[in-house]
């Protein structure tokens, strides 16, 4: 990344400030703004997120902020309630009062004499979650938004569930924000009342993660904030950004498609992070595009960006499986509009073993049943590319999943969009799941993982109102795989592999399961794309270009490890991984730093012995004054339920001064 010192605008002091909500809270936010904005009204952008802008997002915050106030923007970071230094209590994510209070800020912003009265909103992850929902409650000084890594539907393509089934991300996300929104606020910001703010978080929160394990359905839980109830709610324009390594670029595709307001997307083949920054890249100028987009809509210019083809993307090439890829290789394509008018697709159908293109009406059913370790090369279901956490060799799958594969193929084969296994089939048991996983195999026999879906088939009717299974009943229904833009190689071949079970990703099913697939009705779908004259023509992207460094001292230097072992007495098989952010020390002598440990384990044929484990340790502190916050939580499989226990210590310079225990029986509801 290149840093800029010089910009168009000179830059002022950031301006810390606290806006009033009508109900007496007062939300604590840092404004960047060119040094004439008082004289020369500049549009806000507001960045609005529970992640402390005066710790943990102060190194990314000054990179963006200080870009886009050179630029001639108000750069505006502001702390949600209940979370860094604004009052009030943090209860849940895309609550209510979060969408009200964002509502009431961009009013606050539009009033200022700095502001020009034009006002945006962005964000990644949950800033780009409230992005869409705000922009959906149409507050009228609010005039575009850009939303990267975000959904627009909760139960669809969030953290809590995928294709019926409960991922175990639920929990691990989860159970890290408790030490999170318990943390204090900073006494150098809000004075003597931050041991009453801290307390009231401590006395008036709970345990988040409990209440959204009672949600296994889609019901008005997930409905709340999925902006897909109600499409046409969205006015404004709208760029939307992801990765095919992120956990949510499928919402890109629904609401290019869906939604009416004018709109681009852009995904690389980036992870859960901004492309500026990301890794695998090609990482590339996205503060250069943003500022096209803002210029645009909040500056009314001429940039030539609602020209170009409304949507771009990383076609990736072949590449062989590692855990951590510094560049992945392929072009950029790009499309007028979604679905393409010429899309395609090509059929395949199974054989033992095989994939082909003929079909034969006489093939006997195929048994396909899985260990509870199957799915253990995955990496993580949302990876964010620092640590080794991109899915391994898929070879070494082999033995737990129900392989087909492509003969060697002559030529290229390019797809873009979802891949859909249509599967006729039946189980042996009441409760099942069936995952899917594409590969690209190399012909030394390692094999890359391209993209994966599972699908809980007690939700083949409907995802509000599952049922059992009738053992031994076949049905049809469509296995779709992440969407995805990939060349195959001409030499390699592609693989399907077809599971019971994908740990750790999602939680198994009560019981060992048997699957029979009628391979004579049943096919996979690819979306076959051809290469396009216009795919020479697109405009190529900058390189990447930030705003000076926040300063800082790094006191201790970040590590992460992640491992998977194998015990010998029980042959539970451990994922462990263990991430450590390092101490930190910033220009005003504030210290933060964050220890994670995530473990999940689960014996072979014993679906029941599936078990998680997070444990959390936030720091704050300056001199000789520390706050320390522990969190542990742990969630297992039963047969009827899943039985969960968290707890959490707060200290204040290693005098305990609050604690909490929770244990939590959560009933299946047909997962």
């Amino acid at each position: 990344m290149k840093v800029r010192t010089e910009f168009p605008r000179r830059l002022a002091a950031p301006r810390d400030v606290f806006i009033p909500m009508p109900d007496g809270v007062h939300l604590a936010a840092r404004i960047w703004l060119p040094d004439d904005a008082d004289r020369n009204p500049v549009p806000a952008l507001l960045n609005y997120k529970p992640y402390r802008k005066r710790d943990f997002t102060t190194a990314a915050d000054a990179l963006s902020q200080t870009y886009l106030a050179g630029h001639g923007y108000a750069g505006v970071r502001v702390d949600m309630r209940g979370s860094g230094d604004s009052e009030g209590v943090l209860r849940g994510e895309y609550l209510d009062h979060e969408l009200d209070d964002a509502v009431e800020v961009i009013a606050w912003l539009a009033r200022q004499p700095w502001c020009s009265g034009q006002v945006g909103m962005y964000g990644l992850s949950w800033s780009g979650f409230n992005s869409l929902q705000v922009a959906a409650r149409r507050p009228p000084a609010l005039k575009a938004i850009i939303s990267a890594c975000s959904s627009d539907d909760r139960y669809a393509d969030d953290v809590h569930m995928m294709g019926g089934c409960l991922l175990t991300d639920k929990l691990t996300w989860g159970a890290s924000m408790l030490a999170r929104y318990m943390s204090p606020p900073d006494p150098a910001v809000v004075g003597d009342k931050w041991r009453d703010m801290w307390l009231e978080r401590l006395r008036n929160n709970g345990l988040w993660v409990a209440e959204w394990h009672e949600h296994q359905r889609r019901d008005g839980f997930y409905k709340h904030g999925s902006i897909s109830e109600d499409y046409s709610a969205i006015e404004c324009p709208t760029y939307l950004v992801g990765g095919w390594l992120d956990a949510y670029s499928n919402t890109i595709f629904r609401m290019a498609e869906r939604l009416r307001c004018p709109r681009k997307a852009l995904i690389g083949p980036w992870p859960h992070k901004y492309p500026y920054r990301a890794k695998p890249g090609p990482q590339i100028g996205f503060l250069q595009e943003a500022i096209r987009w803002w210029d645009h809509w909040l500056k009314g210019r001429d940039t030539g960006i609602m020209e170009e083809p409304m949507l771009r993307v990383w076609m990736r090439d072949a590449e062989r499986p590692r855990r951590r890829l510094d560049k992945w290789r392929g072009r950029w394509v790009a499309e007028t509009k979604w679905p393409a008018a010429d899309s395609a697709s090509s059929q395949w159908f199974f054989r033992p073993g095989r994939l082909t293109t003929e079909n034969d009406p006489l093939e006997p059913e195929i048994e396909i049943s899985s260990p509870q370790t199957a799915g253990h090369t995955m990496g993580a279901w949302c990876p964010h590319g620092i640590d080794p956490d991109l899915p391994g060799d898929q070879r070494y799958e082999l033995g737990h999943v129900t392989a087909f594969d492509s003969d060697v193929l002559g030529e290229p084969v390019e797809i873009l969009g979802a891949s859909i296994a249509r599967l006729d089939i039946a189980s042996d048991s009441r409760n099942a799941l069936v995952a899917g996983v594409l590969s690209e195999v190399f012909p030394d026999g390692s094999a890359t993982l391209i993209t994966y879906g599972v699908f809980n088939l007690t939700h083949h009717d409907s995802d509000e109102a599952p049922k059992e299974l009738e053992p031994g009943k076949h049905y049809s229904v469509d296995l779709r795989l992440n969407e995805i833009a990939h060349r195959f190689a001409a030499g390699n071949r592609i693989r399907l592999a077809i599971s019971t079970s994908f740990w750790p990703t999602v939680w198994p099913s009560p019981t060992p399961v048997v699957l029979r697939l009628r391979p004579n009705t049943s096919h996979l779908s690819l979306p076959v794309r051809d290469p396009k004259p216009c795919d020479e023509d697109l405009t190529p992207l900058p390189a990447p270009e930030v705003g000076p460094p926040s300063t800082a001292e790094v006191v201790s230097k970040p590590s992460s490890d992640w491992t998977v072992t194998r015990e010998l007495e029980s042959g539970r098989l451990v994922h462990r991984r263990v991430t450590d952010s390092g101490l930190t020390r910033l220009d005003h002598g504030w210290e933060f730093g964050k220890k994670l440990k995530l473990e999940y384990s689960v014996v072979p044929d014993d679906p029941l012995s599936a078990q998680v484990l997070v444990r959390q340790i936030i720091t704050f502190g300056r001199g000789d004054w520390s706050v320390r916050i522990e969190s542990t939580a742990t969630m297992k499989a039963e047969r009827n339920s899943f039985r969960l226990h968290a707890a959490l210590d707060c200290f204040e310079s290693d005098q305990r001064v609050h604690t909490d225990n929770w244990d939590h029986a959560v009933p299946r509801d047909c997962v």
